[in-house]
């Protein structure tokens, strides 16, 4: 069980549930005689400073209480130290929490694991000096996240699928170069996602099959097609299936470059950067409290 931990949170995730699960968390945590010290940004940068700093300073684990942005925040500042991440879900979509099957209703059951102290070591995917941890949406799905953001209701999932309805009316394929291990791939395609994960945007499961600790990233392609066919295939990505209609391609790979005219990358939910963009599979390069 950790001894010392730094508790950080984003207080306004899923519509207020950071500051709730925090407090509920924070009750079990201390009752179980860890020492806490609850930190909060008044900004993304300021919040990656207090985490930075706390695992500087020598705590036993850090744990962040929000959706995936904060889980985003968290990596970046544990990657490849000593200091093993935990996770108090209490955002909307939460899909790491799904990865490791943690409570995402219940702050004291999610306490648990974390005074549990059971580790896991997983790969990221990095990019330069930057890390995710689920999937780096590079085409339609990267569109329609900055539609989303931009859009002030509704919330939680069903924005997205507003959003996506949205750009279905205008959207085209995109000319990709990608290379891929060293081999290069000129083709169009309706988007392109690499997964360290399976799952991005509140269970969609576009990178199915993805394994967190294989040492590789998975290069998945969906190739042009209809608008109707899109919306039909849509609701398999909930389920993984999919990844048997036909403009389906996936690789497996340990670095790959892809570039593509206008796209700004999503990865963990979180804006990333805009394409070409380099990333590599960062194997053993975070431990989590799983």
């Amino acid at each position: 069980m950790p001894r010392k931990i730094a508790l950080l949170t984003n207080p306004t995730s899923g519509k207020g549930k950071g500051g709730r699960f925090r407090d509920a968390a924070l009750g079990r945590l201390t009752d179980a005689g860890i020492e806490v010290t609850s930190v909060q940004g008044g900004s993304a940068d300021e919040a990656l400073d207090l985490a930075r700093t706390a695992v500087a300073d020598g705590v036993d684990a850090l744990v962040v209480c929000g959706g995936d942005g904060m889980v985003h925040l968290g990596v970046q500042a544990t990657a490849r130290t000593q200091v093993p991440l935990g996770i108090i879900p209490a955002g909307t979509g939460n899909d790491v929490a799904r990865y490791f099957d943690l409570p995402r209703k219940d702050p004291v059951a999610a306490a648990d694991r974390v005074i549990g102290g059971h580790r896991r070591v997983i790969d990221l995917a990095r990019c330069g000096d930057r890390y995710f941890i689920t999937v780096l949406a590079a085409g339609f799905d990267a569109i329609v996240n900055e539609r989303a953001n931009r859009m002030t209701w509704p919330k939680g999932q069903m924005r997205y699928n507003l959003a996506t309805l949205a750009e279905l009316r205008v959207f085209e394929p995109l000319p990709y170069v990608l290379d891929i291990d060293g081999t290069e791939h000129r083709l169009d395609a309706m988007l392109v996602a690499v997964g360290n994960g399976p799952s991005f945007g509140g269970g969609l499961r576009i990178t199915e099959g993805a394994i967190l600790d294989d040492g590789m990233l998975d290069v998945v392609i969906i190739k042009p097609m209809s608008k109707p066919g899109l919306i039909r295939t849509y609701p398999k990505l909930f389920k993984g299936t999919h990844r048997s209609h036909p403009q389906y391609e996936h690789h497996l790979a340990r670095k790959v470059t892809i570039a593509a005219p206008g796209i700004v990358s999503y990865a963990d939910g979180e804006r990333f950067g805009p394409l070409p963009l380099t990333l590599e599979c960062a194997a053993g390069a975070l431990t989590v409290l799983a």
